[in-house]
């Protein structure tokens, strides 16, 4: 049990070094103002590889994607891992990513 725990405090310590998820809604303007994650950047898809820079993030950052059912945000990703970027993940649609946005910020208090 102690070797779990200290694995397990290991493991929130890394997490919590890595720093926070990076969320970008890659819709139009007029989509994304509708709604969206509450800590979501806006790049729309066709825009990422000009407009990503912006955002001055570590090639290793974890980067989320969303659009409206995945598509958009599987070109984005497309065009991320063409410039380097390795942890990018095509989340799906707004409601996969408000749900998995939920699911993080439940975890990550609970490990507090």
């Amino acid at each position: 049990m102690k070797v779990f725990s200290s694995i397990a405090l290991w493991l929130i310590s890394v997490v919590a070094l890595a720093g926070e998820p990076v969320w970008i809604d890659v819709r139009t303007a007029d989509e994304f103002n509708a709604g969206h994650v509450g800590v979501a950047h806006h790049i729309p898809h066709q825009q990422m590889a000009e407009q990503i820079g912006k955002l001055k993030l570590e090639k290793d950052a974890d980067i989320y994607l969303y659009c409206k059912s995945g598509r958009r945000a599987g070109i984005a990703r497309d065009a991320l891992l063409e410039l380097g970027y390795t942890q990018v993940t095509n989340v799906g649609g707004l409601g996969d990513a408000l749900r998995l946005k939920a699911e993080m910020d439940k975890k990550a208090k609970a490990a507090k």
